[in-house]
Formats: structure tokens, sequence, C-alpha cells
């Protein structure tokens, strides 16, 4: 009996226990429900800016190559020594202008020996056709001597030719390069004497995917720039598009002419094209630090008045939409935000469905003016 009584104390204490810890729990609670009841509603600090319609040019995004609109790699046709240079390395020159003479003391005589048996020569052919005419001399002999003639004239052409290939002159306006050539250097036939490029004007070759052909053009505007100038745009037009399709890429090739009025352009350089399209109107452009992507789609958060026991307040909405272009800090969005709404810019990654906003300004992000190396 003994035992009995002492289990009946000891399920009579644990109760006890048990009771009192879950009393005072639910005590604890009760007290911290009205604690956190009795606090104000928490404010989040957020900027917003107004959705304004505005105009948009669309842009299809492509590099390519400098390249000049005239380009050649000026080399000797016929061996010979270099005696006389008409440039400096860098120098602009017109169209004619003597770059290198080579020697062509032997060809220049030659030429002086033929031109001095030419007028007899020529004399010979007249008289006998005259002598032909009266009968006194065979069609034979007349026409040894005029075959005679032009022969000596073909020869002196000849000679005169090749005295031309031993002057090199330029074959269009241009600035030339460094020359590798010096007086008194025997050169080779193809030896390389200096690159000559016409920088006036500088064209641009390009892909875009076949997809986008029908976006495009000749006579179109582009935009391209270089990292030489990364604070200039330049502005050129597409000249041609190659009629073919690559079928192995399925990129198309495009050229485009860019004036280059300061000759800061040089062939060669890497440059980022911009196609213009024909501009849309009235489109909605918000800044992308508003824009929150995840993986099940694009959202943004807008802040909307509630008037509340006489007050107004405002509260975050979250609202799904569609990005249909991204340039630089800004997105043009399609679908999903209407004129005069007030978008949320920063802060709105502690939000969540009727969270209540205060607009701050002063904490504002804004990109930075070079963006750092990789």
């Amino acid at each position: 009996m003994t035992k009995v009584k002492w289990l009946v104390a000891m399920i009579a204490v644990v109760v006890l226990l048990i009771g009192s810890v879950i009393g005072f729990n639910i005590y604890k609670y009760k007290k911290m429900g009205e604690y956190f009841a009795s606090l104000p509603e928490p404010e989040f600090k957020v900027t917003v800016v107004e959705v304004l319609p505005q105009d948009w040019v669309p842009k299809i995004e492509s590099f390519g190559f400098i390249e000049p609109y005239q380009g050649v790699t000026l080399a000797s046709e016929t061996a010979g020594t270099v005696v006389n240079i008409g440039f400096e390395s860098g120098q602009a020159l017109k169209a004619g202008d003597l770059l290198v003479n080579l020697d062509a003391t032997v060809e220049q005589a030659n030429l002086e020996a033929a031109k001095a048996k030419l007028p007899a020569m020529e004399a010979q052919a007249k008289r006998l056709q005259k002598l032909f005419g009266q009968g006194s001399v065979s069609e034979g002999q007349r026409d040894e001597a005029v075959a005679n003639f032009l022969s000596l004239k073909a020869e002196i052409a000849s000679l005169q030719a090749t005295i031309n290939r031993r002057t090199i002159k330029a074959p269009f306006d241009g600035v030339v390069g460094l020359r590798n050539v010096f007086l008194g250097d025997y050169l080779n036939a193809g030896t390389e004497i200096v690159r000559l490029e016409d920088i006036s004007t500088m064209r641009l070759r390009f892909t875009l995917p076949q997809t986008q052909l029908s976006q495009v053009a000749v006579g179109q505007r582009i935009e391209v720039g270089v990292d030489a100038y990364p604070q200039k745009t330049f502005v050129g037009t597409i000249t041609a598009i190659e009629p073919a399709v690559n079928y192995q890429s399925g990129m198309v090739q495009l050229q485009a002419d860019i004036p280059n009025v300061d000759q800061v352009l040089r062939s060669g350089m890497f440059a980022r094209v911009n196609v213009l399209l024909p501009m849309l109107k009235q489109q909605m452009v918000v800044p992308q630090i508003a824009i929150n992507y995840t993986l099940y789609g694009d959202n943004v958060f807008i802040a909307e008045e509630h008037l509340e026991n006489g007050t107004t307040v405002l509260r975050a909405r979250p609202v799904d939409i569609t990005v249909a272009e991204r340039r630089a800090e800004v997105a043009r969005i399609s679908k999903g935000l209407e004129p005069g709404q007030k978008l949320i810019t920063t802060g709105q990654l502690r939000l969540s469905n009727g969270s209540k906003v205060v607009v701050t300004e002063g904490f504002d992000i804004k990109a930075p003016a070079q963006l750092p190396a990789l």
C-alpha cells in the first residue's frame, strides 16, 4: 500500500511540474503577443520613381573590327637598288605622289637608244610605202620596213613600262605607316615598302543572326564604340549585306561605312556595334535596379496609397512584369506597368506584399563611372 501511495504522489508531482511549465509558456506567449501587438507597424525606407512613358530606340547589339576604306601594302614589282625615297613615315599622301625610285640607269639608256632609232625607222617605212605605190619595191620589202618600225615602237613602250615599274607611286590618297626601306637598299621583287591606308572613311564588318536579318537594311544607321575612346560614339551607315547566310553558324555578314573626320579610328580596332531600329513611342522604361530577376519570373514593387484610420499610408505591392529589352542601367517593360505608378527602386529586397513603406532620399544606388576590371 505504501508503494501505491508513493507512485501516486510521484505522478501528481510530475503532472504538477508539466502543468506549471505549460501554464508558464502560455502566459509568456500571451504577454509576448500583447507586447508585439502594442508595437507600431514596421516601416521600410525606400526610394521611388514615377513611371513615365518615353520614346525608346531598340538596338541590335553585335561586334566587329574596323577596316580602312582602302588599304594596301605597297611592294616592289621588280628587283633593284633604292636611289630615291619621296616620303616619311606617317605622312599623308595624294594619289600619284612618289614613294620610291629604283635604279633604272640601264633601262633608261636602252630607252634613249631605241628612241634615237625611231625617226630613221619611221622615215624608212614611209619611203618604202611611197616606192611601193610607184611599183619600185616589192610588197614584202614594204611590209618588212613597217614591221621594223612598229616593233621598235613596241620596244620603246616596253622599256618605258619597265622604267615606270621602278617608280613606285601612291595609288590613292591616304596615310602611310612606317617605311621599311632605306637609300641604297637592294629590293627583291615583292619586298614590302610601306602600308598605305585611306582613313577618311572607315569600314566595319560585323555579323548578325539570320533571325534578325529582316530588321536590317542598306542605309540603316548604326552606333559604334571602341575601347580607345570609351566616351565617344561613332555613327555610321550599313552599306552592304552579304547575300548568303553561313549555313554552319546561321550568321550573316554586314558592312558599314563610318566617317572618320578626326581620323581617330584605326584599322584593326575591336568595335561594339548597335544597329538602330525604328523608334517605339510611349514605352515603359525603368531602372534595372528596381527589377527582381528570379527563376519564376521578373517582378517589381510599386508603392500605393491607402487611406487607413483617416491617414494616408504607402504600402508595397509586387507586380509581375515582362522585360523586353535591357540596356546599361535601364530596361524596357512591355507588360505589367502603367503610367503614373510609383516604382520602388531601392529597399525592395526586405519587402513583402502589403509592407508599409516610407519614401526617403539619400541612399539611391548609382552605377559607378567606370566598371572594375575583371
